[in-house]
């Protein structure tokens, strides 16, 4: 008998003498604690995204959609990035001002090779506010996992206020559980029993947020 047919066998036997519950779980799970802490305005919002991504050291920066592509062309060059890995979905526009040499997210690269890549430039799904939080779901914009983890510098493009929730809950709602989720909290970061702190251990070393909104929203959020 393997071990996880001894301990399937131990929870059978723990709840055999359990009533059978047909409730369904969304009813039987008691969800009545808040939704999101205090009241705010779109503005307020993104505010505090900001404010979290800036406390969790991800270097945060703002403009209107009109001068997205000049910004990361900037923060590329600033870098020194000689290439960045492009999902396949990645809005073209987005890089039209660098000229920076576009590397193709392909099944068969290895980690080796992605490795050799200056940056990343990427969407996100959603962006939680009161976590200072990031979601990547794989979606086209965004691309595979791995492809924002080995890169060391990724550029994360957030669409504000559209795709800015104030809570864990609220982002629930618009993730879809079967997809690759990343949950991202700023650049990688991990300590060892000391409290030293290591970056880019598990993730990119540095990355860097840019809150993007067009005309219509910024006059919504001013």
């Amino acid at each position: 008998m393997s071990s996880r047919d001894l301990v399937l066998g131990r929870v059978r036997r723990a709840l055999a003498d359990t009533d059978k519950d047909d409730t369904p779980y969304e009813q039987a799970v008691p969800r009545d604690y808040l939704r999101e802490h205090g009241e705010r305005s779109a503005a307020q919002t993104v505010d505090l995204l900001a404010e979290n991504l800036a406390d969790y050291r991800a270097i945060v920066h703002r403009c209107a959609d009109g001068e997205l592509a000049n910004l990361v062309a900037r923060l590329l060059e600033e870098r020194g990035s000689a290439s960045v890995l492009v999902p396949p979905g990645l809005d073209e526009d987005w890089l039209a001002a660098s000229d920076v040499t576009r590397v193709a997210d392909q099944v068969e690269s290895s980690p080796h090779e992605l490795d050799q890549v200056d940056s990343v430039v990427t969407g996100c799904a959603v962006a939680i506010a009161e976590t200072g939080t990031i979601v990547l779901d794989g979606s086209p914009d965004q691309g595979r996992r791995r492809i924002t983890l080995v890169p060391d510098h990724h550029i994360c493009v957030v669409r504000v206020p559209g795709q800015v929730v104030s809570s864990v809950p609220e982002a629930l709602e618009r993730l879809d559980p079967a997809r690759p989720l990343t949950w991202i909290s700023g650049p990688s970061a991990t300590s060892d029993i000391e409290l030293d702190r290591v970056e880019g251990v598990h993730g990119p070393r540095t990355l860097e947020v840019v809150l993007v909104a067009n005309s219509a929203s910024r006059e919504a959020t001013s």
